[in-house]
Parts: C-alpha cells; sequence; structure tokens
C-alpha cells in the first residue's frame, strides 16, 4: 500500500507569490490539521494622485464607466496607459 506524501508547509513564504504557488498546488484540507487560529493586521499601501479633469469629461466619464461595468477609475487608468503605451 502506497504512502500519500505531504510536503510541510513551509515556516515562512519569502513572498506573497510564493505561498500563491505553494497553495496552487496543494489543498488546504491535506493540512487543516495544522491550522488554527490567528491575529492578522496588514498595513496596504496604495498611492493615489489626484488630478483635476473638467466637470463634462467627469460626467462623461462616469456614463461611459457605468455603461461599462467598471469603475471610473479603472476607466481612467486603462485609457491612460493605452495612450502612454502609444507614446512610447
Amino acid at each position: 500500500m502506497k504512502k500519500n506524501y505531504k510536503e510541510p508547509i513551509p515556516e515562512h513564504f519569502k513572498s506573497a507569490r510564493e505561498a500563491g504557488e505553494f497553495w496552487d498546488i496543494h489543498d488546504l484540507v491535506d493540512y487543516w490539521d495544522q491550522t488554527g487560529e490567528t491575529d492578522l493586521t496588514f498595513n496596504l499601501k496604495r498611492r493615489h494622485y489626484f488630478i483635476a479633469i473638467d466637470p463634462r469629461i467627469s460626467q462623461e466619464l462616469q456614463r461611459i464607466s457605468e455603461a461599462e461595468g467598471i469603475s471610473a477609475e479603472t476607466m481612467v487608468n486603462l485609457w491612460l496607459q493605452e495612450k502612454l503605451q502609444e507614446k512610447a
């Protein structure tokens, strides 16, 4: 009878990517006995840049982004990215 080998969970992952890669190929069900409650604190920092735009442009942006089902912020970022790629 073949014994199932279970790779141990690393004590520390070097990055979120490494943790993701581990759990992409492992099932938490196999490690449930090694889990427990914990307190986690996250301090995610995301920079925001504010740029003034014409009110009419803002209204049109809102209308188009709602029709597309995405946020105005996402729409602006996509458009700016496209324009920057054109200029590169």
